[in-house]
């Protein structure tokens, strides 16, 4: 097959969608595989690293785009890449059309199959495409609420970690999921005191054995009130696969957060769980709404590149070698995971999630293809 891996055009994006490793493996077994030129620069991978791992370097993208089938990417397509795509492509990259109906159109009037890296699921629920991400970004979190919480950045002027007899900054968690449950390992490292709220007990109980000292909290409106007012951090870590974020902290509730209390809004980049919340970039990350600090970058793992590209490359290779090896057809017959990742195919919307959020008509996947598949 020809895999293609595009330079990354959204602002502040610095991570690639295959190392020089991943390319390695694909040309080992035959496949050819194209790279836009300076695409891993960010991530340090030189063009000289990937034409030594077999690839060929593309001097711009539209070769690319002609040369491949299976196009690589990290982040949605922009709309000069949307019109690029046919039906003669595979488009495997984060998508996050729930908030996006405009891309959603795009996809679907190109014709191309859009397998979206964040619906990639297992029968039990895992993530494992995500999974790296969030975990990145759940890392992050803390360390940016940390920054922006000093008083000349816009904070309040606490120190997240308090100091002897001087309590340490609040900081409640919204989702114990991946990302949730990573924010809570590293803002306890960094002795605040931390509360995480979920509505799964099981995942409450599994962050309380692996952060001992967290105080784990079964997630209801009135709970969320009496926490986020109280907090001097809020990180929104909330996630339904392939929806719209559902919105858990109303404009109301934001104003009556302290003067210089923050917000990181991991799930922004699926509609975000702060009312208040939008989409901002690592050039200008944050925004004041009723005095709190809003950090809201939708690529927040973009902030550490090298890191990022190689654990996404070490989660997507297998699946990148499945739909290389079988085609993607075959490849989703035998893989219900990678069938799960589908979101747009034969101009048709086939993830059910995604066609209620953006107001399109839902196509079963297994209408288009003769799979089992629930």
């Amino acid at each position: 097959m020809r895999v293609g891996v595009l330079k990354e055009l959204k602002a502040d994006e610095y991570r690639v969608a295959l190392t020089p490793a991943g390319a390695r493996e694909l040309t080992s077994r035959g496949h050819t595989v194209l790279v836009e030129t300076l695409a891993g620069e960010g991530s340090a991978f030189g063009d000289e690293a990937y034409v030594a791992s077999g690839a060929q370097i593309a001097e711009s993208a539209e070769a690319v785009f002609s040369g491949a089938e299976l196009i690589l990417k990290v982040k949605e397509p922009l709309e000069q890449e949307c019109l690029r795509l046919h039906s003669g492509h595979v488009l495997f990259t984060f998508l996050h059309l729930a908030p996006n109906a405009e891309l959603t159109r795009g996809l679907v009037d190109s014709g191309c199959v859009s397998v979206a890296y964040e619906t990639v699921g297992q029968d039990s629920g895992h993530l494992p495409l995500l999974a790296p991400m969030s975990e990145v970004a759940g890392r992050l979190a803390p360390q940016a609420a940390a920054y922006f919480l000093e008083r000349m950045n816009g904070g309040k002027g606490k120190l997240l970690a308090g100091v002897t007899g001087v309590a340490a900054a609040k900081v409640v968690i919204l989702g114990a999921g991946i990302a949730g449950s990573n924010a809570a390992l590293v803002a306890s490292g960094m002795r605040a005191r931390v509360t995480i709220l979920d509505v799964k007990v099981e995942r409450l109980a599994e962050v309380e054995r692996m952060v001992p000292g967290v105080e784990a909290l079964m997630s209801n409106q009135l709970t969320i009130e009496e926490q986020v007012e109280r907090a001097d951090v809020v990180i929104g870590a909330v996630l339904v696969p392939g929806a719209r974020t559902p919105q858990l902290v109303s404009e109301d509730l934001v104003k009556a957060m302290q003067a210089g209390s923050v917000v990181v809004d991991i799930s922004v980049d699926q509609g975000g769980c702060i009312a208040t919340s939008h989409m901002t970039t690592h050039s200008s990350p944050t925004f004041v709404v009723d005095e709190v600090v809003h950090y809201c970058v939708g690529n927040m793992a973009g902030a550490v590149p090298i890191t990022s590209t190689l654990a996404l490359t070490n989660a997507t290779l297998p699946y990148i070698m499945k739909v290389a090896e079988q085609g993607l057809v075959a490849a989703a017959r035998s893989d219900r995971a990678l069938a799960r990742g589908i979101n747009v195919m034969e101009g048709k919307v086939t993830n059910s999630q995604v066609a209620k959020a953006t107001g399109n008509r839902y196509f079963p996947l297994e209408s288009l293809l003769p799979i089992e598949f629930s």
